[in-house]
């Protein structure tokens, strides 16, 4: 199982596709406790849209590092190449992974399926 933190229907329309031709199962969080109880079910593997600027994206990812049961859980950013605020951000606050939005769209089908 994995946890999108999404807000752009078309990507999480990509990220359902993805996971359906995998079999995987996608939850959709919106806020740290949300993704935290996602990651209690179960999910580990996270994907965040750090475009967003209407979900609080580090703040969940920070709620869920502060929870040591979940260090195993990987969380994957990924953003427009002209956000690259964003995405030292993300890097400096432990994210696995942070992608440029094409990379990810490429890689999608690994990412859903367990890979990297």
């Amino acid at each position: 199982m994995l946890v999108a933190i999404e807000d752009d229907l078309m990507f999480l329309s990509r990220i359902r596709e993805a996971a359906r031709a995998t079999g995987a199962e996608v939850k959709v969080a919106r806020t740290g406790a949300a993704l935290v109880a996602a990651c209690e079910a179960g999910a580990t593997r996270v994907l965040v849209n750090l475009d967003s600027s209407r979900l609080p994206v580090f703040d969940a990812v920070r709620e869920l590092r502060a929870l040591p049961r979940f260090a195993s859980v990987t969380v994957t950013g990924y953003v427009s190449h002209v956000n690259a605020d964003r995405a030292r951000q993300a890097q400096a606050e432990g994210f696995d992974r942070v992608l440029a939005r094409s990379a990810f769209v490429q890689e999608l089908p690994e990412l859903v399926g367990g890979g990297a």
